[in-house]
Parts: C-alpha cells; structure tokens; sequence
C-alpha cells in the first residue's frame, strides 16, 4: 500500500459558518467518494482557506463527516492579488492501492478553474 497525497479544492459563495463547511463537507465527501476511500485509509489533511474566509474553520466540516481521529489542520492561504476568493483547498494524505495516475484530485465549483489540468 502506498501513500498518496490528493488534492482540491472547492469556492465558497460567501463568507457564512454554514457555507464554509457545507463546501467542504462537500469537497471532502466528493475527495473520499471519488478515490473510494475511508476515513481509516486517511492519514491527515491539511485545509487551507483564502483570508476573505474566517467565519469558520473548514476542518470542522471533516470532523462532522467521521474524521474524528485523523490529524486535521488548517492554514491561511498566502494573500496573492490575483487569486481566486472564497477558496478552501485540502491537501489528504492518504494510504491507497492506486498509482499515482489514478487518484483523482477534486476541484469543486468556481475552483474548477485553479487546475483545469487535473481537475475531474
């Protein structure tokens, strides 16, 4: 089994407690949906938010969702002029059969537009 990092990332419609984690609950769901995970396959996510989100910390929406005993941890993302607002990324690092090829990153939303590379 190897360890696998996935990444997303979802846009909020605006700063309100119950948006924040309504899209990330979503974003983390969709990220364990997609990649048939479950929260014992998780080893820790990192939340990042833009500085226009501070009415909650995306981190609660996971805890809600079962990742009670995974390692959680959120940050502000740095304040680039030209960035996409209302943003919540994660980072999971996760333990999975699957190559690299095959994890799908999940980009919800407005965020579509920040990797339209890898975004599925």
């Amino acid at each position: 089994m190897a360890v696998r990092a996935i990444r997303g990332a979802v846009q909020v419609d605006a700063d309100e407690r119950e948006l924040v984690l309504e899209a990330t609950a979503e974003l983390v769901a969709e990220v364990v949906r997609r990649n048939e995970l479950s929260t014992d396959d998780v080893i820790s996510v990192l939340f990042t938010a833009t500085q226009d989100l501070t009415a909650e910390f995306p981190a609660l929406a996971a805890r809600r969702l079962g990742f009670a005993d995974v390692p959680l941890m959120c940050a502000t993302e740095i304040a680039v002029p030209h960035a996409l607002p209302r943003v919540v990324r994660l980072m999971a690092h996760v333990e999975t059969d699957r190559p690299r090829s095959e994890v799908q990153h999940v980009y919800l939303r407005g965020a579509q537009a920040l990797r339209l590379d890898i975004a599925q």
